[in-house]
Order: C-alpha cells, then structure tokens, then sequence
C-alpha cells in the first residue's frame, strides 16, 4: 500500500511539474511567420486555410505562426457548392452545385457540428416517387414513402437477393478501405498513387465499373438498371466510362444531408475561421520567384501576381507580400494561371472534366405522360433518373446520354410563386448540353417559348416556365480507369490539390485534400526548423530538464506538447 501511495505521489509531482514547466515556458522568439498564399476559396482551398491554421496553433509552442492570403477569383467562397435563390426569393435557397454529404464525410459532418450550422434533409418535400427511365420506357420504379420491406420485395423480385447484397458489401468494403486515408499512419500522404496502392484502392480504380461488378458477381441487370442510373445522376457516365471507386461511392449515399441555406456556408465558415486576409474578384494571373528566400528552408519565395477578375489583362500586378508556400486549390488547367521557369517542378496532368448543364426552373406544369410513353399522369414519376436503352450503346446519344438524352429530372419541391401567389414545381434537370425548349415543351405538353418565360413580344402572354436559370460546370473528371494520380506536392512549397479529383470528386475529398496539404506544410516547417535549432525534440528535452531539476522524478514520456 505504502509503495502504491509513493507511486502516486511521484506521478502527482510530475504532472504538477510538467504543469508549471508548460506555463513557465517561452517559445522561441522572432522566429519568422510563415507566408501563406492560397489559390482558390473552394472545399479545398477553405479547408487548406482552416486546418493551416489549425495546426499552426498546435505548435505555437514551437513560435510556428502563419499568415494565410486566400485569393477568389468570384465573388463567393463555396466553388462547386453554389446555391440559388428561387424567383430570385432569399427565402427560397437551392443547391445548384454540389448538394449532399453524409455522416462518414468526416470533415464535413465535423463542420456542421463545430460552426452549429443547421441541417436540413435534402427535398425532404420532393415528390417521393422515383423513376429509372431508359428514353423507351421505365425499367424500375418506387415509392420512397412505401414501407422498407415492400420496396425491397420489389428489387428482390426484379433482381434477385444476391444482386443489392452484394452490391452493399461491395460498396462497404470500398468506402471502409477509402476511410484509412484520414488515419495515421496514411494521413497525411505525400503520394495519393501510393497510398492507393497500400490501400488497395488501385485495384477499383484501375478497372471500370462494369469490370469491378462482373468480377464480384453483380447481375448484369441490376447493374445497367439501378447502379448505372446512379453513376448517371452522379457523374454523368456510364459504367463502361467510370472507375470502381467512384461507382461505389455513387452507391453510397445513404443519410444524405445538406446546410440548411446552403452548403457554402462550411467552407465560408473555414475561411473566417482561418483568419485569413480574403481577396475576392481577384485572380492569380502567374507565381514566380522572389529574391527574397525562406528563413527555414532556404528555397526562394514565390512572387505571386494579381488582377482583378474583370480584367482584360494577362500580366497582374506583384502582390506586395512575398509567398513562403502557396497552395493550388482549384483545377490548374482552368486557372489561366501562368508559372515561371522551375516553379512547377513535377508536371500536372491536364484531365478532361465533364461539362454538366444544370438547369433549374419552376412551372405550374407537371410532366407530360405522353413524354414517357404512358396515358396516366399519375403514372409519372416525379424524380426521373435514367440509364441506357436496349438499342443503346455505352457510348450513345451526347456525353453517352443515350436515348434519354438526360441523366435526371428532379422535381425538387412544391412552392408558392411570390408574385402569383400561384402553386408551381421547382424542377432540376442534370444534361450533356443546354436544354431547348423544343425539349421543355415535349416534357411538359405545352408549348415554351425560345425566350424560356414569357414571350416579350406577346407581354400578356403566359409561358409553362416562369423562372428560369442555366448554368454550366466543369463539375468532375472523367473517372476513367487510372492506377497513378497527381501527387500534392509540385515544387518546394508548392502545393496542388486537384489531384483528388481523378481519384474521388466530392465536397468531403476536396476538404480532406486541403487538410492534406496543410498537415504537409506544416509538417515540412518543422522539419526545416530542426536546421534553425528550433525543433520539437529540444523544447520537449528543455522542459524535462526543468522537471528533473525541480523535482528530482523520472523523465517521463512526452509524445506531443
């Protein structure tokens, strides 16, 4: 007993002396802040600024300090997740962009919590039947109000039991492999291809979809119909066009939700949080480099150049703060970014991204049976996922549209029109090109005008469409089938992001990229400060040293301050 209560008494004193060794420490002085420049104020670059900073504050110990530039070309931080206003009604938000995230998505999920940010389930007031549509005719439809075991009896009885089960594991399996990127030892990684590789991720994404569901007996049918209407409304392909991991992820869905008011808001959170001085309307024209070099590293600092997004100019102006790193955060070859010689020092692959018209719009009308094929309107579903026709093949129609011609129609909810006060339907149509109204007119039975809304030339007449708004992304690569991806890392300081992209394209993937390279950077300064005799292993020792003086215990041991 006596042994025992000695025992504790020395690890009392201990930690009472760590205690009074922490509060009477000093960091390092003058030690000089870090010059942070970030390209882009999307999921990636926002989480870049606020992990940056996030781990800046975890070693302020050390004197480690940042000052963070993150630079917008628009006028909004969200990138991809761009929300709307119905009627151009601030009390009628919509997701244009990126619309949904789930509980494994880590950082996302994290961010609603952390910011209180209110969730909302996504068209919770959305027509709930939901159509796979092959241009000739529905191959599968549901109600999403029947009951679990009814809806399930229906696949069973058109697909079989082994098809969805397996199908599931599948998916599981994939998703489980995918999540060890955000643990140590995988995280972070200076090689995406490696830890694909170690990960065993290559093995889904160097096959297509269809490859990786024949290789784990997934009935053909099952698979053109259900999981292949999925990659459709996902990523605008097909199963021949798409690689494993992606077709998984699009099967992955399940308790979706969405920022009550917009998505936006957790990456608008970010950046605030960050501290970051935010330059909106302002494009990065070129980086080069500057005379003046790195106190830790010793490399050269980059000179960034700037202009205003309106400008016609291809030069910029110097910023006037020289750069210790600067991080890429958005995809290199749509930035009009140019780079001096050496700058970037491992090539960035160009990818080809997919061109995705969304079109969203509000009408009094609902679908046309006619356009399906049917005589019953109340036959129609409301949402309309589609996939290929019999007489199709996996390349037919614009983009492998096919004889559909679309890859959704999505009636997201029913409102009131504020001017008409009127019941209308807000409509989502996802396409390979811009909507005609030649289509619009065949969906709805009624003729609309090329003007969409009313008719100027007639100003009393009345049009099926009353609000009407394009818009056109390079929303994700092309997922073809790849076993290597772009590294983060493209020159000394020098970070790229979009790598993600070709491996998985979400909100959550290009969060957890930032993340990444903000862990590197930070990373990469305490290792450079072992060469300014400033290293977490001396500090660590210095207040050992205070222990053991004062008290005369063990040394114990210390992992992280």
């Amino acid at each position: 007993m006596k042994g025992a209560l000695s025992r504790a008494s020395t690890l009392l004193a201990t930690t009472l002396s760590l205690a009074t060794a922490l509060l009477s420490f000093e960091p390092p002085q003058n030690q000089p802040t870090q010059q942070v420049a970030i390209i882009g104020a999307g999921a990636a670059g926002s989480s870049a600024a606020y992990y940056l900073r996030e781990y800046a504050k975890q070693h302020e110990l050390l004197g480690i300090s940042v000052n963070i530039t993150l630079f917008e070309k628009t006028d909004r931080i969200g990138g991809r997740t761009l929300t709307i206003n119905a009627y151009d009604d601030p009390s009628q938000p919509i997701e244009l962009g990126a619309s949904i995230f789930i509980e494994k998505n880590h950082i996302l999920y994290g961010a609603l919590q952390k910011f209180n940010l209110s969730k909302r389930i996504p068209d919770e007031d959305s027509d709930p039947k939901l159509g796979i549509w092959d241009g000739d005719e529905f191959v599968f439809t549901v109600n999403e109000r029947d009951s679990f075991w009814w809806t399930a009896l229906k696949v069973i009885y058109k697909y079989g039991f082994l098809a969805p089960r397996r199908t599931q594991k599948l998916m599981e399996s994939t998703i489980n492999n995918f999540l060890k990127l955000y643990e140590q030892p995988n995280f972070p990684f200076r090689s995406l291809t490696q830890r694909a590789y170690e990960l065993g991720l290559i093995d889904v994404t160097g096959v297509t979809g269809e490859q990786l569901l024949k290789a784990n007996t997934i009935d053909d049918l099952y698979a053109h119909d259900i999981i292949q209407a999925s990659t459709r409304v996902n990523y605008a392909s097909n199963l021949v066009r798409i690689h494993g991991l992606d077709t998984m992820v699009s099967m992955a869905p399940e308790g979706a939700m969405a920022i009550q008011g917009g998505n936006w808001q957790i990456f608008q959170k970010m950046a605030e949080a960050s501290g970051a001085t935010i330059a909106l309307n302002t494009s990065v024209a070129s980086i080069g480099f500057s005379s003046e070099t790195n106190h830790y590293s010793g490399n050269k600092k980059y000179l960034v150049r700037t202009k205003s997004a309106a400008s016609e100019s291809t030069k910029g102006e110097d910023y006037p703060v020289a750069f210790d790193n600067v991080i890429i955060a958005n995809p290199y070859q749509f930035s009009k970014i140019s780079a001096d010689e050496g700058v970037i020092q491992h090539a960035i692959d160009e990818v080809p991204y997919v061109q995705l018209h969304v079109t969203i719009f509000a009408s009094p009308y609902q679908y046309s049976p006619a356009f399906f094929g049917l005589t019953d309107s109340k036959d129609v579903p409301g949402g309309v996922l589609t996939t290929l026709a019999k007489s199709d093949g996996p390349t037919s129609g614009v983009n492998g549209a096919g004889k559909a011609g679309f890859f959704s129609i999505t009636t997201l909810r029913t409102t009131t029109n504020p001017e008409t006060q009127k019941r209308e339907f807000i409509y989502k149509i996802f396409s390979p090109e811009e909507v005609a109204p030649e289509f619009l007119s065949r969906l709805f039975g009624a003729e609309v005008p090329d003007s969409f809304t009313a008719n100027p030339d007639e100003p009393d007449s009345v049009s099926p469409i009353t609000w009407y708004h394009p818009h056109v992304f390079y929303s994700y690569p092309q997922a073809l089938p790849r076993v290597t991806f772009q590294d983060p890392i493209i020159g000394p300081g020098l970070f790229y992001t979009s790598g993600m992209d070709s491996f998985i394209s979400t909100m959550e993937t290009n969060a957890l990229m930032g993340k990444n390279v903000a862990a590197l950077l930070i990373d990469d300064i305490l290792k450079a400060t072992k060469g300014c005799g400033v290293n977490k292993e001396l500090h660590e020792e210095t207040l050992l040293d205070q222990i053991e003086s004062d008290e005369g215990t063990p040394e114990p041991e210390i992992k992280d301050l």
